[in-house]
């Protein structure tokens, strides 16, 4: 087995200019195509952006009218959106006179909105003309923000709900309904709560934005490159290190961000030259690094940003949330350590020994406060306070220890000293670049939360979600396996063509009924959904991580993607536990603190212990590769056994260890062990 020496923090420099703009490419398809403004048009934008962070950083703090915070929210959106995202590419950093329109129309149906008090919300049975007007152009303009940063595909559904809304009459049984005309629709969509103003805005305008303002904070602090360079220095020495030091990088980049293209690009960009020369091909490469992606949408403390949605429909605190992801986020990651073990043994990878820069306990010693801010949101939930609070206070944290090195200050020391000029110094200052990063981070998922507020109205008004559960039931002859199968099919088929904020939001409230008519808890019920809603990210044609993987690795994108595919497949397993048996709520510690304080704990520890087992049994199937190279009925013999895990029952654990115990011995016992591949 060679050896090869490779430089920590050098790969990057091995990845092509062209492969960085492909990715960047991949980023703009997931957040549309950016403008990039000079002068005083980026003052501008700058301006706003800082502006729309410090507003909602006050409403965090101090007490501001839920729905004057949404639509001042939604108005901040839509007027960034359209000065920072073009009509079409060819009009691409500029600012165009029509931007200019809807962005003062998005500004005048909020004023409109916060001028007419609660008179506005008295009368949305029956409004008047220019509550109608300021209501469709609100539609209007929501539906364009959402094609500039997400694409048609979005406003195409969005417009499908709606047409369904005003024709409802006209359809076949059981789809049919009343059907409702423009004032009535006006009046839930506009002048209530409970369609653009709902959960999905509430959620964007509360906590969204303010993870987003947060995760700016650590990046201009440099805690990115801190994880980065500590997950290498780690990991380094051994043929596993460089997948291990992917998936390890991926976990503490992913955390902090929720963002799944934006990680694997971050991490590609470095580690992508060091997985060619250990042995990965780059479909393996990118496959690898677009999971590891994939875990920043399901891994605490940001999760993405359907995980706050959770909680607003469940009406659970956000600590119950990230209790619940503790343990599927663990077998996740299990399951990619456990493939990267299997890829070195399989392909006889060869080792990469790192000539450090420096130790991980050195990195650590002199940056031990990035793992702070991350540790202080979960204390600050467990003190009581709320979640909008415990980012906030924990934003502050960032920014004050970051003052405890001169290269990670948000401040220069020099601005602070009185020896750079104030206003010049504080407007390039990383504290100005992370208050305009963490507002223009959140425009497309805002933009899509609220056009999903639009479909939303349209379930809660039609009642669309109780007569599509009773369909689903009905097909799957209310048989709960049946029905979750359904219900992972139909959830990864929104997924394909709409994001994962979006994919969840839809699905919870057509879909998640069902599940929850067979006595699943709810919690249980929206966690299954969450984890296929998140396969949305890995399946085309918005497979937006492998596809940004690709880009980097110069792999084809298709097989960069069933790559992925068969690195995450066991783990996306595990939800069925959530809803087949009650024992399998145990991986979600029971859905809340208040259920887990009198809990079964040795029911959650051997559910626990029974789904590692049964992702491994499946990673083994699925690669082929157990102690050496399995047969055709070895693999069949582990596959079973993974599925028969799956399911909490004594009988189906008992078969699945006894297949598992059969293969041990079966390779064992086998006397001329299989050569590795070359």
């Amino acid at each position: 087995m060679s050896e090869e020496i490779t430089r920590l923090h050098q790969p990057a420099a091995e990845v092509s200019e062209e492969a960085l703009e492909r990715a960047e490419e991949m980023i703009e398809r997931e957040e549309g195509v950016h403008n990039k403004l000079v002068g005083w048009l980026a003052g501008l934008v700058g301006t706003l952006a800082v502006v729309m962070s410090v507003f909602h950083l006050y409403a965090a703090y101090s007490i501001v009218r839920p729905e004057h915070v949404r639509a001042i929210h939604v108005a901040f959106v839509l007027v960034l959106t359209f000065l920072v995202f073009p009509l079409a590419r060819r009009f691409r950093h500029r600012v165009m006179w029509w931007d200019w329109l809807l962005a003062a129309a998005g500004i005048a149906t909020a004023a409109y909105l916060i001028a007419g008090g609660d008179d506005f919300f008295d009368r949305s049975i029956v409004p008047n003309q220019w509550d109608i007007v300021f209501g469709v152009a609100l539609a209007i303009l929501i539906l364009e923000a959402m094609r500039r940063t997400t694409g048609w595909i979005m406003p195409f559904i969005t417009v499908c709900f709606l047409l369904y809304a005003f024709f409802g009459e006209y359809l076949p049984a059981p789809w049919t309904h009343k059907g409702y005309e423009i004032p009535r629709l006006v009046g839930h969509m506009y002048m209530t709560l409970e369609g653009i103003y709902g959960t999905a805005v509430n959620v964007s305008s509360t906590l969204i934005i303010l993870f987003t303002i947060y995760g700016a904070f650590l990046q201009f602090s440099g805690a990115g490159k801190f994880y980065i360079d500590f997950s290498f220095s780690a990991m380094g020495g051994k043929p596993t290190s460089a997948g291990r030091t992917v998936t390890l990088a991926s976990f503490l980049l992913g955390g902090p961000s929720g963002s799944g293209v934006a990680t694997t690009v971050t991490l590609g960009a470095v580690a992508a030259p060091m997985l060619a020369k250990v042995g990965y091909s780059k479909e393996e490469a990118g496959g690898l690094l677009a999971a590891g992606g994939l875990g920043a949408i399901i891994s605490p403390p940001v999760l993405g940003a359907a995980a706050f949605l959770i909680a607003e429909f469940l009406k659970i605190s956000y600590l119950d949330v990230l209790l619940m992801a503790v343990i599927p986020t663990l077998l996740y990651y299990l399951t990619l350590f456990v493939m990267v073990e299997i890829d070195v043994r399989k392909f006889g990878m060869k080792d990469v020994l790192f000539e450090q820069v420096e130790s991980a306990w050195s990195l650590t010693r002199k940056y031990w406060f990035h793992f702070l801010s991350l540790i202080s949101i979960v204390v600050f939930m467990l003190m009581g306070f709320s979640p909008e609070l415990s980012v906030f206070w924990a934003t502050v944290v960032a920014f004050v220890t970051s003052f405890l090195r001169r290269d990670c200050a948000l401040l220069s020391y020099e601005l602070l000293r009185g020896r750079e000029p104030l206003l010049r110094g504080f407007l390039g200052s990383g504290f100005i670049k992370a208050m305009q990063g963490g507002s223009l981070a959140v425009l497309n998922v805002a933009a899509t939360c609220a056009g999903a507020g639009l479909i939303v109205g349209v379930v809660t008004l039609t009642g669309l979600g109780l007569k599509f559960s009773s369909i689903v039931l009905a097909y799957a002859g209310h048989s709960l396996l049946l029905t979750a199968i359904y219900t992972a099919l139909i959830v990864w088929i929104v997924g394909l063509a709409v994001p994962v904020t979006a994919s969840y939001i839809i699905c919870a409230v057509i879909a998640a009924p069902a599940l929850i008519a067979l006595k699943v808890p709810e919690y249980a019920a929206h966690m299954f959904i969450f984890y296929y809603a998140v396969l949305s990210e890995v399946s085309p044609p918005t497979a937006l991580s492998p596809f940004a993987a690709a880009a980097i690795t110069g792999g084809d994108p298709y097989k960069t993607t069933l790559q992925c595919w068969k690195y995450t497949t066991p783990a996306f397993l595990v939800p069925f536990m959530f809803v087949l048996d009650p024992a399998g709520q145990g991986l979600l510690l029971m859905g809340s603190t208040k259920a887990l304080a009198g809990a079964d704990w040795g029911s959650i520890a051997w559910v626990t212990f029974t789904a590692a087992a049964g992702i491994g049994a499946l990673a083994c199937g699925f690669q082929g590769w157990m102690i050496r190279r399995t047969s055709l009925l070895e693999r069949s013999m582990l596959v079973v056994a993974g599925f028969a895990l799956v399911y909490t029952h004594p009988v189906s654990d008992l078969i699945g260890f006894g297949f598992i115990v059969i293969v041990v011995a079966m390779q064992k016992l086998r006397r001329a062990p299989a050569a590795a591949a070359p």
